[in-house]
């Protein structure tokens, strides 16, 4: 049969439990691969503790923070794949530490229904006028914040993927105009207009909704910042998904504590957000800390599944799925 693939699986504790791989997760999802156990050395550790040791029989990686100088410094000489416990690699970047020969992989699509959950809740929220309810809510201030209904209103999603694309699919269902960016400008089913990153800032003012579902790379950060917030409308929401550096956030504040606009924002920079931010007191402003699409009993055991159906893939000498592309850093 040959050298067993040795897959080792790195947790990071602080991340807690619904982001640890254990042996009892392991179990489950291999489960669903019979007759493929005994093809595989399987290791985990946790914050490094036995990373040395395991990197140098290692032919995959998995996991979220790891010693990526010891990985350039040649530590990890048999490694082929490295598996990001994420959809996000912009902490990795640049990856100028990976060897060329390894292939890079990460968890983007697995967040699928959840994602959409919360993608819908936010647009319903934005309409509803929730952020400034709550502003209320804390000031023990009685003012009606009556709205109107979502149908015929219009959303730009910033970043027509697996989230963006969920996205769209429930904001036609609510009856919304959809205008949509993805880098390739390929037409989607649930996208009424579909358009490319540099006609993006065109749109803002159309919009009665923007949500952010793009990757940050290096091309990418403060994409929103105060010149493209004074071209959306007033009133309009903004969601963001994806991650902090997308938008400028203290430009966003300023426009906040205006009342001009509302928001609700799902990533920070650092997390957790400290509590002498800001960002905290903001009137207008929905946070919700970076919880919006991990399903607490699924995302873990969904991306085993990958991992393990990716392992099959590269034992039979075949591409793996949700390959990173160096050059786009997504």
């Amino acid at each position: 049969m040959g050298a067993k693939l040795h897959m080792h699986f790195e947790n990071t504790r602080h991340l807690g439990p619904v982001f640890e791989v254990n042996k009892s997760r392991i179990t489950e999802a291999i489960g669903r691969f019979p007759g493929f156990r005994q093809r595989l050395r399987i290791t985990i550790g946790y914050d490094g503790e036995t990373f040395s040791q395991q990197m140098q029989t290692a032919d995959m990686l998995f996991g979220w923070n790891f010693d990526t100088t010891a990985i350039a410094n040649g530590a990890a000489p048999r490694l082929r794949w490295l598996h990001v416990h994420g959809a996000g690699i912009n902490h990795l970047l640049p990856l100028d530490w990976l060897p060329p020969n390894v292939t890079l992989t990460n968890s983007r699509g697995v967040h699928g229904e959840k994602a959409d959950e919360y993608t819908a809740m936010a647009l319903l929220m934005m309409n509803n006028r929730l952020p400034e309810s709550l502003t209320n809510q804390r000031l023990k201030r009685w003012d009606q914040t009556f709205s109107s209904s979502i149908v015929g209103k219009t959303v730009l999603i910033v970043g027509v993927g697996h989230i963006g694309g969920g996205a769209a699919k429930w904001a036609k269902r609510f009856g919304l105009r959809v205008l949509g960016i993805r880098q390739s400008g390929k037409k989607h089913a649930y996208v009424d207009e579909m358009y490319t990153p540099d006609q993006w800032r065109a749109l803002l003012p159309r919009a009665d909704f923007v949500l952010m579902t793009t990757p940050h790379t290096s091309r990418t950060t403060h994409l929103i910042g105060a010149t493209e917030l004074k071209l959306m409308k007033d009133e309009a929401g903004l969601v963001n998904y994806s991650r902090a550096h997308l938008i400028d956030y203290d430009a966003l504040r300023a426009e906040l504590n205006k009342g001009r606009l509302r928001a609700m924002l799902d990533g920070f920079d650092p997390e957790p957000l400290p509590e002498s931010s800001p960002l905290w007191h903001t009137p207008n402003l929905i946070i919700t800390p970076h919880a919006s699409s991990d399903d607490i009993e699924r995302y873990t055991l969904k991306t085993l599944d990958l991992a393990f159906r990716n392992a099959e893939r590269l034992l039979a000498g075949k591409t793996l799925i949700n390959r990173v592309d160096r050059k786009r850093e997504y």
